[in-house]
């Protein structure tokens, strides 16, 4: 499973949705086999390789439980966004621009926000029997098939704080949280956990 946040600067909202899942994603598979196969990262349009997070943007990470320990901002390539099973960014221009530099990654990109909403009205059956390492391309393809009925607007879109007061981060960061905890839960859910229902008694 490989999965890829965007933003503008890769220093505040795609740093902190990667290190949340990350550290959900770790907790949730903790002493399995799977955890081995989900890599969660993020980069941003136009980023400067490199940086450390935004210092207000890892203080509502911390609080969070988050580790902005070691993390570098990295400029998104068309590499890293074809090789990713699903993209979330953090606007509509964001998905735009990442689909113009990946124009076949339009079933698997989505805006963080759009993507939770989609998972409300997605054909979940049996999603949690996919394999760990296909989970996100097994999602991705149920949000995409959930979004012909639905219209995107300006309520997509996670508004960038940087160089705003830390309650404008913290704010920022409970959104994302509260956005991506739904699909994290849908994404690191153990398939071991769901198997014994499928055995006889």
């Amino acid at each position: 499973m490989r999965l890829l946040f965007v933003c503008t600067g890769n220093l505040c909202r795609s740093p902190l949705a990667e290190r949340l899942a990350t550290a959900w994603a770790a907790e949730a598979l903790a002493g399995s086999p799977e955890a081995a196969e989900v890599s969660v990262a993020s980069a941003g349009l136009d980023a400067v390789e490199g940086r450390d997070m935004d210092p207000e943007a890892a203080a509502a990470l911390t609080a969070l439980g988050g580790d902005p320990a070691g993390f570098r901002s990295r400029v998104l390539t068309a590499e890293l966004a074809a090789e990713a099973d699903l993209v979330l960014t953090m606007t509509r221009d964001q998905r735009r621009s990442v689909l113009e530099v990946n124009p076949r990654g339009l079933r698997r990109t989505f805006t963080l926000l759009e993507a939770t909403d989609l998972l409300n009205r997605a054909d979940l059956g049996g999603v949690f029997l996919s394999p760990v390492r296909t989970r996100a391309v097994d999602l991705a393809l149920r949000l995409d098939a959930a979004r012909a009925g639905r219209a995107s607007g300006s309520g997509d879109d996670i508004a960038d704080p940087i160089g705003r007061r830390p309650e404008v981060h913290a704010a920022t960061a409970r959104t994302i949280e509260v956005a991506l905890r739904p699909l994290a839960d849908v994404l690191f859910t153990s398939v071991r956990t769901h198997l014994p229902a499928l055995v006889p008694a």
